[in-house]
């Protein structure tokens, strides 16, 4: 369905229309919050195509499986066309696209896996044992994140690191080994290849004539080289300078500059916000525009005054908690608001603790971002785990994780004869546990060669089931069967059935989203080996949708990013949160990137926003003084209204609140 040029004019302001019909050249887009940043997009491609450009040659890149989900959703149904050539992906996903076609170039096989923080964590904890470093030198958090610098080029080895350097090496070639990549390698390797092989670049280069960036202000210095190498003239970046919050994951806001260097570029600018009155954007303005580093950009909105923002200074993190759980209340039943109208937005996880007691005690259904993914369960990983070794054998961490579970007689003394003929024969544990089953002079005695034979026997006849014809969902219900997990897991719960219940229950629902998947009709290639790497990059950033309905949003700023919420409380705003203590103590390049995350937070509100500061809070087990967080001052003072959470939820408000609730029960 062709899009009407004349009709878009109407639907769209002067710099959005400008934003969708440029589409040859470099072009930076600087979309402020709330402008109508992913309407832009969405047209722009539907444009694109209404210009007769083939579907295939165009490419969007963004960060997070959800927004890449929305997006391609609005142009299908935008353009009424099922566009299955159409190339909208992160970044981390088109790496992996990249590597499934050519990473044999670079010496793997192509039936790789992909390596989550768990795995990675266990591949160092065994270079560490096998080159023998003391308990003390392994902080495997602060190794993890070395090693991420040093791979994606953020950190250079420096005297203080350099013992590790060995470490790194092992952990590197462990991966080779394992025909495994991390996180990281999904962007270092595609650009590696691009170098090392410039056929393989041509032939992407050929291919993507136009390329759009979402979120350009989260690049990291490796996925703009990525895009760099890809892109020709044809190149669209959207992105906003102020919403920069992720520099402490390797984001730098410096590639717009980086941008406007390397190529020849049309600035657009959307100003115009559709989500906030305009007191919440003269607040976040007043607060922004003390950064000095920044485009210079001022949000206006048409949707009127709106509401003063609201301050309140309560006596500690107790009081505070209860004040927004009753103010919830409150507003629920006064202004007919659902719960999940509601966003509370906190700086450190740590502030979740009072609040989530607060909602539990007020019976409000809430969700909390950060928790467990629920493919990081124990019970979900143990049956991925049993998933990643049949369709890669020489996944060696996540043969270790299931040898012996549930228990089959492989324990601690069988794993070290494996990993010791591994070693001999300079192989993966696999190939070490065929090799004791065969050999005559073997030190496996006959009892574990039978259990192993068993377990080799077990992968290579589910590999056969899973690897050919459909049913996945019932054939991973059979291997599940086949294990008996239910024993193993009544055995390691034995006093506590409702766990066992649940667990089974996270597994039957496992099971039914990869039914989902393989039964999608959008998938065009729905095997085993897709939908693991579907997701080891889905569990890393993607809630489920289902579970937010109607509940209240409790999560930290960094989390809310992307969303808005007609009533929004931002907990916690003192010096040593927001900004943060480590930033105050580092540089004040940091305090600007924490002033950009509280505008975010400020930014999220639609009709109304609500800031708590306390005046004392528990510090280790002491009760401290507090300061109001710099920021406060920064916002307008005819803006705001400071007072006491009390007289807001007052003894004679509880009863009307109450005296109304009982009406409406009894009118039912």
């Amino acid at each position: 369905m062709a899009i009407d040029l004349e009709n878009l004019k109407t639907q769209l302001n002067p710099e959005q229309f400008r934003a969708v019909t440029t589409i040859k050249g470099a072009i930076l887009i600087i979309a402020g919050a709330g402008s109508g940043k992913t309407r832009v997009i969405t047209y722009r491609i539907a444009h694109m195509l209404d210009e007769g450009i083939p579907q295939s040659q165009i490419l969007a890149l963004t960060f997070t499986n959800k927004a890449a989900k929305e997006m391609s959703d609005r142009v299908k149904e935008l353009t009424q066309r099922k566009l299955q050539n159409l190339t909208v992906s992160t970044f981390h996903a088109f790496g992996v696209k990249i590597l499934r076609q050519d990473i044999d170039k670079l010496g793997y096989r192509d039936n790789f896996s992909i390596y989550d923080e768990t795995d990675r964590t266990a591949l160092i904890k065994e270079c560490g044992r096998e080159l023998e470093f003391s308990p003390d030198a392994m902080d495997i958090y602060k190794i993890s994140q070395l090693f991420s610098n040093i791979k994606t080029g953020r950190k250079n080895w420096g005297t203080e690191n350099d013992m590790y350097r060995q470490l790194y090496q092992c952990y590197q070639e462990g991966l080779k080994l394992y025909n495994a990549v991390d996180f990281d390698d999904l962007i270092v390797l595609p650009i590696k290849l691009f170098r090392e092989h410039p056929e393989v670049l041509a032939k992407y280069k050929e291919r993507y004539k136009y390329l759009m960036v979402d979120e350009f202000q989260d690049t990291s210095h490796q996925q703009y080289e990525l895009m760099h190498l890809l892109a020709d003239q044809n190149v669209a970046v959207v992105g906003d300078d102020d919403q920069s919050i992720y520099s402490w994951r390797g984001a730098d806001y410096q590639n717009i500059i980086n941008f406007e260097k390397d190529f020849d570029v049309t600035e657009i600018r959307l100003e115009q916000n559709y989500r906030s009155s305009e007191t919440i954007l003269a607040a976040a303005n007043g607060v922004i525009s003390h950064n000095t580093n920044r485009k210079d950009k001022k949000l206006w909105s048409g949707n009127g005054a709106g509401k003063p923002i609201e301050i309140f200074m309560p006596q500690n993190e107790t009081e505070e908690a209860n004040f927004i759980a009753e103010t919830i209340q409150g507003i629920a039943i006064e202004e007919h608001r659902k719960y999940d109208e509601f966003g509370v937005l906190i700086r450190a996880n740590t502030q979740s603790r009072f609040i989530e007691d607060a909602f539990l005690e007020a019976n409000i259904p809430y969700t909390m971002s950060g928790g467990t993914s629920f493919f990081e369960r124990k019970e979900i990983k143990d049956v991925i785990s049993y998933l990643r070794v049949i369709s890669n054998h020489d996944d060696d961490i996540n043969l270790l994780r299931i040898i012996n579970t549930p228990r089959r007689g492989i324990g601690r003394a069988a794993i070290q004869i494996i990993n010791d003929e591994a070693e001999k024969l300079g192989s993966t544990l696999w190939t070490a546990i065929q090799s004791l089953i065969k050999a005559e002079d073997s030190p496996a005695k006959d009892d574990l060669k039978e259990d192993l034979e068993a377990f080799v026997t077990l992968i290579e006849d589910n590999r056969k089931k899973l690897l050919s014809g459909r049913g996945l969902a019932q054939k991973v219900r059979d291997l599940v069967e086949e294990i008996d997990y239910k024993s193993y897991l009544v055995t390691e719960y034995s006093k506590n059935e409702k766990a066992v219940s649940f667990k089974l229950r996270n597994i039957e629902f496992f099971v039914e989203l990869l039914d989902r998947f393989e039964n999608n009709p959008d998938n065009q290639n729905p095997n085993l080996y897709n939908y693991l790497n579907r997701i080891t990059l889905a569990g890393h950033d993607d809630s489920d949708e289902e579970n937010l309905k109607g509940k209240v949003n409790l999560m930290t700023i960094h989390a809310s990013k992307g969303l808005e919420f007609p009533v929004v409380f931002i907990a916690g705003a003192e010096e040593g949160l927001i900004p943060h203590q480590r930033s105050v103590d580092e540089n004040e390049g940091n305090v600007e990137e924490e002033r950009r995350l509280f505008y975010v937070a400020i930014t999220r509100a639609r009709d109304k926003l609500l800031i708590s500061s306390c005046l004392h809070r528990r510090k280790q087990q002491m009760i401290v003084q507090c300061e109001p967080s710099r920021f406060l001052d920064e916002i307008p003072e005819n803006l705001v209204e400071y007072h006491e959470p009390q007289k807001e939820v007052s003894l004679e408000k509880g009863h009307d609140i109450l005296a109304n609730m009982l009406k409406t029960f009894a009118a039912k």
